[in-house]
């Protein structure tokens, strides 16, 4: 039906539905002069006007001009009367009903200013009622109070047992619901016995009606018993429908006749018989509205919980319940599950602002929410970052569709503020069958996937298992960053020492060593070296906070051992690429370095080649502020980079570590000795100073000496050794005799 007749079509079938309530109200009295056991129209009018609006009262006169050919017998000023003192009621009842903020849907506060309002327009429209019937000449043997007390009674009665069904029926579409679709259907079967039960009771309350028994009146406890139920466990349309039904029934029985259920001879029989009914109406919808307010307030909490607040998707908790519950199908189709993480998002962040990257997050959001085919299942898990489950997705079709979807994530325009933003997404896709995975491996594996995409230069999918290699190695290094962490937490790190010796007389002859790292394993009780470790360390930026525990260790240790510390000259601490361009470690080093014992110009910091390399100008920086504080640098794997000759003058350096490639190969290939020698007369021209790794034979130190190298280091010199054993060994000063005694000594 068109929006545009709707309001028009509500409005007949309220008004039918008033003079249905007439009709019956007729048929319930006992003659002209007699009153209705309850008034049904009441309460159509009254919940008209509740849910619809004031201006909604008309159908009171409506109805009545439309009963006038119905109820020929009825004075005309009477029904004048009566029509405008309901009115009135109605609108005064209403008014105070609607008082505050219509909600959503009803809830107990709302109800009880509807009840509030209901017996305002019960008492309001029996005084104008009985004045009526006594203008009229109507009241026959009643008094003005008897009439009065019997009408308020009638129409609260109307008010109650109609009014809710009528007002919750129209709300049967919301979408504030305290159950979801699954819900619904699962109580099937429960809705099913609660129809029979309560259809049950109704024969029965039929048969107790038609008998002459004592208390047949009493059975009517068990349409209220299952009406509990009903508010316990539905939601509170079937309760009030059920309310309705069976106040309808126990008026058409009295009406009926039905010795069980007669009709009140007396006003006190009246009122005993309408209360009882009115608390029968009241109880029963009062305490499913407490107990859906209490769904809802719990279905809200739960939304809550599991729905990402930025996007409106679903988040990682409700996904993953979302993905079990797949694994756990026998029958289902073949599945994906797809990681998707947005490229660059960071630098909108950083350029228009994080409110500009979350719009774009919004809008990449509902481009893979547009994506969705039944079955599907979509989440946001926070940041950029979002997962997607596939439903009948072969590894092929799972290509497809994220292909599909990373070039259209590449064509969206977002705008903000008038600005154009962009970007592009990284997607790891894992196909798989029901049963054959765990959740936490299979989100393992899309992560892996997405981020080797990531690493190939994003904007493209990567399906694991089409390139197993790549996926390995990232699964890899995720493993080796777990075992990082656990022994950073447990400084599960030695300090090891491997000496630099001078090779030539006129330097400085105290202790020369550099600081080497070794992981604790705890499988197999080794001292892993670096390269085991620190790939992974840098690929998951766990390189900072390495560097920073080997400062403070190493500086710990030497303030511990004053009587060591005084032989040493130099201590070489190694720096990740990471360590040179982070402000904070940089305070971090120097906050450490001012408060200790250990003099800051006995430390040298090495830094390699090809991170200095990659931002010369904030390597540069590093090196003034620490340099300001005393300490010395090396560059390390010098000779490595791409035309290292050419950035000499912007680095205030003080070593030049030449790379053992080309120390090795120093006997064996006449360019790497080339190399060392052009290395080392630049270095002394620039007034620096030069160390050969991988020194590993006797041969090497010779050459060495020869070229002018000024220190060496290696296997030939001076294995790595625990610090504490470095130290217990008596420290000897080189005699700079030949390299053969040298080594000797």
């Amino acid at each position: 039906m068109s929006n545009a007749y709707r309001p028009v079509a509500t409005f007949l079938v309220l008004v039918g539905l008033y003079l249905a309530g007439i009709a019956y109200a007729d048929f319930l009295a006992r003659g002209p002069n007699d009153f209705a056991l309850f008034w049904p129209a009441a309460g159509v009018a009254f919940a008209a006007s509740v849910r619809y609006g004031l201006r909604w009262v008309l159908l009171i006169p409506a109805a009545a001009l439309a009963g006038l050919a119905i109820r020929p017998s009825v004075p005309l000023v009477y029904q004048a009367i009566s029509t405008i003192g309901d009115t009135l009621a109605t609108l005064l009842g209403a008014w105070i009903a609607r008082r505050d903020r219509v909600p959503a849907y009803p809830q107990f506060r709302s109800a009880f200013r509807m009840l509030v309002g209901a017996i305002v327009t019960a008492l309001v429209g029996a005084a104008i009622g009985a004045v009526a019937m006594l203008s009229a000449g109507n009241l026959g043997t009643f008094s003005v109070p008897e009439a009065f007390l019997r009408w308020s009674m009638g129409n609260l009665l109307g008010i109650t047992a109609i009014a809710p069904a009528i007002v919750l029926f129209s709300y049967r579409n919301t979408q504030l619901s305290a159950f979801d679709a699954g819900e619904k259907s699962a109580r099937q079967l429960e809705q099913s016995l609660w129809n029979i039960a309560l259809v049950l009771s109704f024969l029965l309350l039929g048969w107790g009606a038609s008998t002459e028994g004592r208390y047949p009146l009493g059975m009517s406890s068990l349409p209220l018993s299952v009406m509990v139920w009903g508010a316990l466990r539905f939601e509170p349309l079937r309760t009030a429908v059920a309310v309705a039904l069976t106040v309808l029934l126990i008026g058409s029985f009295a009406g009926i006749g039905l010795p069980g259920i007669a009709l009140p001879a007396d006003t006190f029989d009246s009122a005993m018989l309408l209360s009882y009914l009115c608390m029968v109406s009241i109880l029963p919808i009062t305490l499913a509205l407490v107990v859906n307010e209490g769904r809802i307030a719990t279905r809200k909490l739960l939304r809550r919980a599991t729905t990402d607040p930025l996007t409106g998707l679903p988040n990682r908790v409700a996904f993953e319940t979302t993905v079990r519950r797949a694994l756990t199908d026998p029958v289902a189709p073949p599945l994906a599950l797809c990681y998707v993480d947005l490229d660059h998002i960071k630098l909108v962040n950083d350029t228009a602002s994080h409110a500009a990257g979350d719009c774009l997050i919004v809008g990449v959001a509902g481009i893979l929410r547009g994506s969705l085919q039944p079955g599907d299942a979509l989440a946001h898990l926070g940041g950029d970052e979002f997962a997607l489950l596939l439903h009948n997705a072969t590894p092929t079709i799972a290509r497809d569709r994220t292909q599909a979807l990373v070039r259209t994530i590449e064509a969206y325009r977002g705008q903000w503020e008038g600005r154009m933003l962009t970007t592009t997404a990284s997607m790891g896709v894992v196909p798989f069958q029901a049963g054959e995975a765990e959740f936490a491996s299979l989100l393992s594996q899309a992560d892996a996937a997405c981020y080797t995409a990531k690493e190939q230069g994003g904007n493209r999918v990567c399906v694991a298992g089409a390139m197993p290699g790549d996926v390995l190695d990232r699964t890899v290094a995720m493993r080796w960053a777990v075992r990082i962490r656990e022994a950073l937490d447990k400084r599960a790190f030695s300090l090891y020492a491997q000496t630099m010796t001078p090779l030539h007389a006129g330097l400085d002859t105290g202790r020369h060593f550099e600081i080497l790292l070794r992981m604790h394993d705890r499988k197999t009780g080794q001292h892993l070296t670096p390269n085991h470790f620190m790939p992974a360390a840098e690929r998951f930026r766990l390189g900072v906070p390495i560097d920073r525990m080997v400062v403070d260790m190493t500086l710990g240790w030497l303030e511990s051992h004053p009587e060591h510390a005084a032989t040493v000259t130099t201590c070489a601490i190694n720096l990740s690429g990471e360590a040179m361009v982070d402000e904070g470690f940089i305070g971090y080093v120097a906050e450490r370095l001012r408060r200790s014992a250990f003099p800051a110009s006995r430390i040298c910091l090495e830094i390699t080649e090809t991170s200095a390399v990659r931002d010369l100008g904030r390597a540069q920086r590093c090196i003034d502020q620490l340099r300001a504080l005393g300490c010395r640098f090396s560059l390390d794997d010098f000779g490595t980079g791409f035309c290292s000759f050419s950035y000499l003058r912007s680095l205030d350096v003080d070593y030049f570590k030449i790379d053992g490639s080309f120390v090795r190969e120093m006997q064996t290939v006449p360019l790497s000795a080339a190399v060392v020698r052009s290395i080392t007369q630049i270095a002394h021209v620039l007034d620096k100073k030069t160390i050969a790794e991988h020194t590993e034979n006797e041969g090497l130190i010779r050459t060495l000496t020869e070229l002018g190298v000024d220190f060496g280091q290696g296997y030939a010199i001076d294995k790595p050794q625990p610090l504490d054993d470095y130290f217990a060994k008596p420290f000897i000063a080189p005699s700079f005799a030949a390299p053969a005694d040298r080594l000797r000594a």
